[in-house]
């Protein structure tokens, strides 16, 4: 063989090689990066998951707070807002069951009836009336 036929099969030799390592770099450097990229996925999830776990136990950790205090501002009620006050034996049982009681506090002051605007003293209403009328 004459020498320039074995010097380019030593080229083409030298090429195939370089080729197949640089593929077989590229292959390496591939699987690398993949794995770097799984790896930054699981920690981008872990970190979401956590970030939104915190969140969620923030949006839901006061909740119990809230509804306390809301039940504690239902507790002061304003003296100004009118709410209803049923009769009772020891608060002018003479109103039980009649049907004129109206029974509203306003202002702090409770309204008995029209006929008996402070309650009637004795233990029989001479203007009771039977029924059970609620505003």
């Amino acid at each position: 063989m004459d020498s320039w036929q074995k010097d380019l099969l030593d080229i083409v030799e030298t090429v195939a090689g370089e080729v197949d390592r640089f593929f077989l770099g590229m292959s390496e450097m591939i699987d690398t990066f993949v794995e770097f990229t799984e790896e930054i996925g699981e920690q981008m999830q872990n970190s979401i998951a956590t970030d939104l776990e915190m969140y969620l136990q923030e949006l839901i950790d006061p909740i119990p707070e809230r509804y306390w205090e809301l039940e504690d501002s239902m507790l002061d009620i304003d003296p100004a807002f009118p709410y209803y006050l049923e009769a009772t034996s020891e608060k002018n049982p003479a109103c039980m069951g009649c049907q004129h009681y109206h029974g509203h506090v306003y202002g702090g002051n409770l309204l008995v009836c029209g006929m008996h605007p402070s309650g009637y003293e004795g233990d029989s209403c001479p203007d009771w009336q039977a029924g059970s009328f609620e505003c």
